[in-house]
């Protein structure tokens, strides 16, 4: 991980002083809970990590995104050309998702892909991603999608203006009206579950405080503000957009939501502590009440202390650790289930929950241990209607590069098929003998 980012949170610690703790959310009298049918198990992944770019160099339908320049920039790993094919060969994707047995699936539209250039649709990849959603639905699947999952179109990112990128530029709430609107518009007969944004947290820390991510601005407190404030409408803009075209829709927030940990030694202010808690909260709180569903990200468990981020293990040094260096904590998965929602009051689908290894062993052991948890939480009264791995196939693991292994399955590049692992195989018989948890 870049050093730079290990190190914002001391800098800020001394920049800023204290950080008061989040206020507590007030839910509303009456919360909406969507009637969403049996228990979605399902599988989810991103366009970037698994899309390959499918077009011509120097067509009018070639595209750049903004992660495709910060990595021109030297930034982080190239993701390269092919990716895991699943935007020619979306085929073999549907084919392996029909083997696991799972009822839902969540992908996402890559937006440089439908808008090249500023206010320029590519009406073919719309049309394809229809086709995608149908495809799906043919196969009993039914369709989740990402309407932006980290990338943006290369022409709102500029290198020499990184303060005015991605959620900072001016033009984005405009063009992201554009853009939902369209996409919106032609998948509404084929498409009842919408997530107006991924983990929007995550991406506005690294991105805007930790400079790890695109834009790559490092400690910009200011930045990350009027950055979250955008990405706040943005998401406000989506869900309006999506409720008027049908009735019955459901409207997915998606949070990443690791368990923090207080550490009263290293953290005696609270300070990182309070940070990490803005992190979790700050977005989500302003966009709750538009919100039917709560998608929970969760991968670990880790100390908030400016020591902890500096010394952060890499790799899977032990059994308690993955390839990313994270540490494997199931029964912070229940604390972080319940938390949210005793705060929100909202149903929650675990929208990701998984393990970069490549020991299959360990990533079933891994899944087995998770689901336990959020069984127990479902126990404890917790309002959970599905669960789903992350990922379906091995890929791009955005600055780590091709590093870790996450996939039920992998490609094979000779047949353009995906080979279900023995992770895959044991969550298929999972699903079979438990429909419902």
């Amino acid at each position: 991980m870049n050093k730079s980012f290990l190190l914002a949170p001391v800098a800020i610690l001394f920049l800023s002083g204290c950080v008061m703790a989040p206020k507590s959310y007030r839910q509303p009298a009456v919360v909406k809970k969507p009637d969403t049918g049996k228990f979605w198990w399902g599988c989810s992944t991103a366009s970037f990590q698994n899309e390959d770019r499918g077009v011509k160099p120097g067509s009018p339908e070639d595209f750049k995104t903004d992660w495709d320049v910060f990595a021109e920039e030297g930034h982080i790993p190239p993701r390269g050309d092919d990716a895991t094919f699943s935007w020619t060969h979306f085929d073999k994707d549907v084919a392996a998702l029909k083997k696991l047995g799972v009822n839902h699936y969540r992908f996402g539209i890559e937006w440089g892909r439908v808008e090249p250039k500023p206010g320029v649709f590519n009406e073919a990849a719309i049309r394809q991603y229809v086709q995608m959603a149908k495809k799906l639905r043919a196969a009993g699947i039914e369709p989740v999608v990402t309407l932006w999952h980290f990338t943006f179109p290369d022409w709102l990112y500029d290198s020499k203006k990184k303060a005015k990128s991605d959620f900072l530029h001016p033009d984005v709430e405009t063009a992201w009206k554009g853009y939902v609107t369209r996409m919106v518009t032609a998948l509404s007969p084929y498409v009842r579950t919408y997530v107006p944004q991924n983990e929007p947290n995550g991406a506005l820390y690294i991105g805007y405080f930790g400079g790890h991510w695109p834009p790559g601005l490092l400690l910009t407190p200011g930045a990350l503000k009027k950055a979250n404030n955008v990405a706040v409408n943005m998401f406000r803009e989506a869900a309006g957009i999506i409720r008027a075209k049908r009735s019955d829709v459901i409207i997915m927030g998606i949070y990443s939501i690791p368990n923090w940990r207080r550490n009263f030694i290293q953290d005696p202010t609270q300070f990182v502590y309070n940070m990490m808690m803005h992190q979790n909260w700050d977005h989500l709180d302003r966009v709750a009440d538009v919100t039917d569903i709560i998608g929970v990200n969760y991968y670990y468990s880790q100390d908030a202390s400016a020591t902890r981020f500096i010394f952060r293990p890499v790799g899977e040094r032990g059994s308690n650790y993955t390839q990313n260096g994270w540490e494997i904590n199931p029964e912070g998965f229940h604390s972080v289930l319940t938390t949210v929602y005793k705060r929100y009051g909202k149903p929650i689908v675990v929208s990701e929950n998984g393990i970069g290894t490549q020991s299959e062993q360990k990533k079933i052991r891994y899944f087995r241990e998770h689901v336990n948890q959020m069984r127990r939480a479902m126990n404890d009264g917790v309002d959970i209607r599905g669960y789903f791995p992350w990922t379906l196939i091995d890929n791009y693991e955005w600055a780590e590069g091709y590093a870790a292994n996450f996939g039920l399955t992998h490609v094979d590049k000779k047949t353009m098929t995906l080979v279900v692992e023995p992770s895959g195989e044991w969550f298929t018989q999972f699903i079979k003998a438990n429909p419902e948890p």
